[in-house]
């Protein structure tokens, strides 16, 4: 029987490569993004839906999913959409603190929320929510970003909890860096004169020449893939090379160690 996924952020990175390699292994795939009318390679493809969903929506959101469990049977949900905002806290603005908050950590809560009641009484399904190496570890210039990745791991690992006894699943995605133009189109950066020196060395990390270093996008598309079929209880996938070395680096020296050893990377 076929299987169906449904995706946010799905027109660029990892969203889009994850739909494809969905598609590619038979299931039906209900891609969201803010603009589908702008696609051109997804909607190419047999058995992919496009729909309008901007998860900082929540009117849209409620109603795109009611629309959606009324005719598909979802058997995974993929909180992907997000984007970066990388700067020292003097640097941002209320409106972009907001503004992040609202994308990266409610946009996954209201969907999640919105699709509670079809899994349930399926009772059976799985959330996949995307968070990111600094949604384990800090990071200078990434206070905030972080704070809503640290949150989506806080509240997919209760919700695991919460959900289990009607049969469903909650796994979290961590991927470390990405060969994507995430850099580019997925994130907004603040600038302040007393942080120069630091935001100009973390930007270091964002060069082409350090991009190419990172995981390809359709590796970690798979680790998606894999928690999504491996019928494991793992909670936490850690995704690619850098973010597994960090990661064990946390487990094995401690969290205190980790943080100090940050520390003094950046004092100048």
């Amino acid at each position: 029987m076929q299987k169906t996924i449904f995706i946010t952020g799905a027109s660029t990175g990892l969203g889009k490569s994850t739909a494809k390699l969905f598609h590619s292994k038979g299931w039906q795939v209900i891609a969201t993004m803010r603009s589908p009318e702008k696609e051109t390679e997804l909607n190419q493809l047999e058995n992919i839906v496009l729909l309008p969903l901007d998860v900082t929506n929540s009117q849209q959101i409620a109603e795109t999913i009611k629309n959606v469990t009324a005719s598909y049977s979802v058997d995974v949900v993929l909180n992907n959409a997000g984007y970066g905002l990388i700067g020292a806290l003097e640097a941002l603005s209320d409106e972009q603190i907001f503004r992040q908050i609202e994308t990266n950590l409610m946009g996954v809560i209201r969907v999640s929320k919105a699709f509670a009641p079809h899994f349930r009484e399926k009772r059976n399904g799985i959330f996949l929510n995307i968070t990111s190496t600094f949604g384990l570890m800090g990071f200078p210039t990434c206070s905030v970003y972080s704070a809503t990745k640290f949150a989506v791991d806080g509240f997919s690992e209760s919700l695991a909890s919460e959900l289990v006894q009607f049969g469903i699943q909650v796994k979290v995605i961590a991927p470390g860096g990405m060969q994507t133009d995430f850099a580019i189109r997925s994130m907004e950066i603040g600038q302040h004169d007393a942080y120069e020196k630091l935001t100009a060395e973390v930007s270091k990390g964002y060069s082409p020449e350090q991009l190419a270093n990172y995981t390809k996008v359709e590796d970690v598309a798979q680790i998606v893939y894999d928690a999504a079929t491996d019928s494991k209880n793992q909670f936490r996938y850690i995704a690619g090379n850098d973010a597994v070395a960090l990661y064990n680096e946390r487990i094995k020296s401690g969290a205190e160690a980790q943080v100090e050893n940050i520390k003094t990377m950046f004092t100048f």
